[in-house]
């Protein structure tokens, strides 16, 4: 059973450019995120799906620092360079992630695979209907799920955010194309927001790492962010999903 992981990285950024490579406490969050990634149990390898574009040598040289390949492709036909990043390692199952999400957390992304390999569906993921934060987002789907809608998807939403596809035709949305589950979190987190987008984001992510480090699970960042509401506060003006609502207005 061969389950890669793979994660989206490029340099470019609409609100917040070069985000993945701002520092805390002299690491870059690109690295904080391959670094936790690689804590999973389950993955049987990570590789960085980065771009062509000036300035992608940086998260190339992060990823090799830490031994991870990375595969370089289309700026905005990102599932073409997710099944790419894919194709000549004929996994079994993806994991895809995102790397303006630091504070992954490798046991949810455990608990994701488990729960896609104990239901045989074809995609699971705890996004579907939202009970964990913001920043804690992860996908798991088999790679000839990837393999068809590489193939099949047309709309630019389609290609530009990798799996909408393959969940607009899913169980979930009463489809029967894919066979899909929703994992949820036994408390409704998801007004939490710990993924970086915009400098409010940052800001945010830089007081829970010199509060607590960078090796907690995600509980322990959003318990702290409970008992300190002004920093909770300062990037809840931003939605959930902003980026493909943004895309869906342009299909």
């Amino acid at each position: 059973m061969k389950i890669l992981a793979i994660t989206q990285a490029r340099y470019g950024s609409t609100r917040l450019p070069a985000k993945i490579l701002k520092e805390v406490n002299g690491k870059t969050l690109l690295e904080l995120h391959l670094e936790r990634i690689l804590q999973s149990k389950m993955i049987s390898k990570l590789k960085v799906a980065t771009t062509t574009e000036d300035g992608a040598e940086y998260i190339v040289n992060i990823s090799k620092k830490l031994n991870v390949e990375t595969y370089q492709g289309s700026i905005n036909d990102v599932l073409e360079r997710f099944y790419f990043a894919a194709k000549d390692e004929q996994p079994d199952y993806v994991v895809r992630l995102t790397s303006d999400c630091p504070l992954i957390d490798p046991v949810v992304i455990d608990k994701l695979i488990s729960s896609c390999l104990e239901s045989g569906c074809d995609y699971a993921s705890n996004t579907l209907s939202p009970t964990y934060p913001d920043g804690v987002d992860v996908e798991v789907f088999k790679f000839r799920a990837l393999e068809k809608a590489y193939k099949e998807a047309v709309l630019k939403s389609d290609r530009e955010h990798v799996t909408p596809y393959i969940w607009r035709n899913s169980t979930f949305k009463g489809q029967s194309l894919f066979k899909s589950i929703n994992v949820e979190n036994e408390v409704d987190l998801s007004h939490h927001r710990i993924t970086v987008d915009t400098i409010e984001d940052f800001l945010l992510i830089k007081g829970l790492i010199e509060a607590l480090g960078t090796d907690k699970p995600f509980t322990a960042y959003i318990d702290y962010l409970e008992n300190h509401p002004r920093l909770k506060d300062i990037n809840n003006q931003h939605a959930r999903n902003e980026g493909y609502d943004k895309s869906i207005l342009k299909d």
